[in-house]
């Protein structure tokens, strides 16, 4: 069996899932993003996630038989984990209050990226038209989890879809160009452990392009997100009380 056959996306997405668990646990068990070894390995490991999400964003918009209901799922739980991403790490629900990153999930760039697509290549506009409307899309994630980033950098590689190499090659700049803002205005620490999204190319290297048998799954990779910041939430609550976990 080859190597590249090993994984289809039910395994791929398992593998996002734990990683989450562990990064989301690390923000919880060491606020603040410590330069200690055990941190620094655990979010290293959790930087699979995004770019994980971001690959099955590309081939859920490809594959999917209805667009607009891709869209309305995606936006459903953009708002829904919102809520449950403020209570787990403490942060206002008021995305305007406060400091200008991380102030909701990275559901809602996920939801902007579609329907920036959407609007390329289904909506009859004028290009100038189209322009104007994703560029303030775009830039309306910017106070989100991984920012204006994610959007760039899904759009990017669903141009290259298929060609998992030139994916990586549209991905990579706009997670170093993240790297380079959040090493100035976030921290130099998490800067530093962006480089852990390097080590998603030999794990999607074994995605063998099918879905898998469990057919859950699908809606289990959506609930889980946002269940798991509200036990994140509730354990923060007893731990910290009512405190600012993210920064």
């Amino acid at each position: 069996m080859e190597l590249k056959k090993l994984f289809n996306s039910n395994y791929l997405k398992l593998i996002a899932i734990i990683a989450m668990t562990i990064d989301h646990g690390t923000d919880l068990l060491y606020p603040g993003f410590p330069s200690e070894p055990a941190p620094l390995v655990l979010h290293f490991i959790g930087r699979l996630t995004a770019p994980i999400m971001w690959f099955f964003v590309c081939e859920g918009y490809h594959y999917t038989r209805d667009v607009k209901k891709y869209m309305m799922r995606l936006g459903i739980f953009a708002v829904i984990s919102h809520f449950a991403y403020c209570f787990g790490f403490g942060i206002s629900l008021n995305p305007f209050e406060g400091s200008i990153f991380n102030r909701t999930s990275v559901m809602y760039p996920l939801f902007i990226s579609v329907v920036v697509q959407y609007i390329e290549d289904s909506l009859e506009w004028k290009k100038w038209q189209k322009l104007i409307v994703q560029t303030i899309l775009i830039f309306s994630a910017f106070p989100a989890d991984w920012s204006c980033i994610a959007v760039l950098a899904i759009l990017g590689m669903y141009k290259e879809r298929g060609n998992l190499e030139r994916q990586m090659l549209r991905m990579i700049p706009w997670v170093f160009l993240y790297g380079v803002v959040s090493f100035f205005f976030v921290s130099k620490v998490y800067a530093l452990e962006l480089a852990g999204v390097l080590m998603v190319y030999p794990v999607l290297k074994l995605y063998n392009g099918e879905r898998g048998n469990a057919k859950w799954m699908k809606w289990f990779f959506y609930l889980y997100y946002p269940l798991h910041l509200v036990a994140i939430g509730i354990i923060r609550m007893i731990v910290y009380g009512n405190t600012n976990i993210c920064l």
